[in-house]
């Protein structure tokens, strides 16, 4: 019998040394490859940028965008979330809205200006690389409030790359002489760089829409509609409108989050003072148990 034990030993060690592989749900591997897909997009916008196709590269980072929007609610909904995604969502968002608006703006307009155009740009960018790893270090924060996962803090790098788009869409629209303003191009650039590595609040939207009325879904599915017919019948004008509510709201949201923090402080604050008060009251309680005894002993 000892060969045998001595086998069956022998196929344990091999099996822990190299188990076997389990196989991974395809539900797992739906939002990566979505994920793909939009990172595919921001390339090919880059190639439209260098071809000076760009029309076709804004579109390709538009796309990026709502399949950016998508990889992540899909992972929800199929409870697919994992580390490898959202690495690989950073990656993505890196070059989506990151690199590719910066190489378009450049070949577009920002070339004529030589190095002061490419610092301009690489700025965009590095703000862009900075901004997505703090808001990969902001994930593992679990002691936030509740109220706080409706505000990115600056920015957010999809918006940021349509905003920073903004001059092109006016040229397209047939505004002449946009493309001689680059001075002002190179501020606006910068002004959106900035802007992504800033801590002032904006609207993440998370929070909005979490659970809708039954009254309110056929009138919501109605303006979607109207919006989506919009934005493809009058794409340019859009962009434009939406670009400027967009930055317009951003004071908004800026004093909205100083009132809901100050709110915030005031409730904590009265729940510290009711917990110290609780505790004098018990430390108190304590103290006449203690003397009340002594005085009956007295009498």
């Amino acid at each position: 019998m000892a060969p045998f034990s001595q086998s069956r030993k022998a196929g344990a060690r091999i099996r822990r040394r190299f188990p076997l592989k389990r196989p991974v749900p395809v539900r797992l591997l739906i939002p990566n490859m979505i994920t793909l897909l939009g990172l595919s997009a921001g390339l090919t916008a880059i190639r439209m940028g260098i071809e000076h196709r760009y029309e076709l590269a804004i579109a390709m980072i538009f796309i990026a965008a709502i399949l950016d929007a998508l990889d992540g609610r899909v992972a929800r909904m199929l409870k697919a979330s994992s580390r490898f995604g959202a690495e690989l969502d950073s990656l993505a968002d890196f070059v989506n809205f990151g690199v590719a608006p910066a190489i378009i703006i450049f070949t577009w307009a920002l070339d004529g200006l030589r190095s002061i155009g490419w610092i301009a740009v690489l700025i965009y960018t590095l703000c862009a690389a900075l901004r997505l790893a703090r808001f990969n270090v902001a994930l593992d924060d679990d002691e936030a409030p509740a109220w706080k996962k409706n505000f990115f803090t600056g920015i957010p790098a999809p918006a940021a790359a349509i905003v920073v788009l903004l001059p092109l869409y006016f040229s397209f629209l047939g505004v002449q002489g946009v493309e001689v303003l680059k001075p002002l191009i190179l501020l606006h650039v910068l002004f959106v760089g900035l802007m992504m590595v800033s801590k002032v609040p904006t609207f993440s939207g998370k929070l909005i829409g979490a659970k809708i009325d039954r009254e309110y879904v056929l009138p919501i599915l109605v303006a979607a509609v109207i919006l989506a017919a919009l934005l493809f019948t009058y794409n340019w004008a859009m962009l434009i409108i939406g670009s400027l509510v967009y930055l317009a709201i951003i004071p908004y949201s800026y004093l909205r989050y100083r009132a809901l923090d100050a709110r915030h402080k005031r409730r904590r604050k009265s729940r510290e003072g009711d917990k110290a008060k609780g505790k004098d009251d018990d430390i108190a309680n304590i103290d006449e148990k203690n003397i009340r005894p002594q005085s009956d002993r007295l009498q």
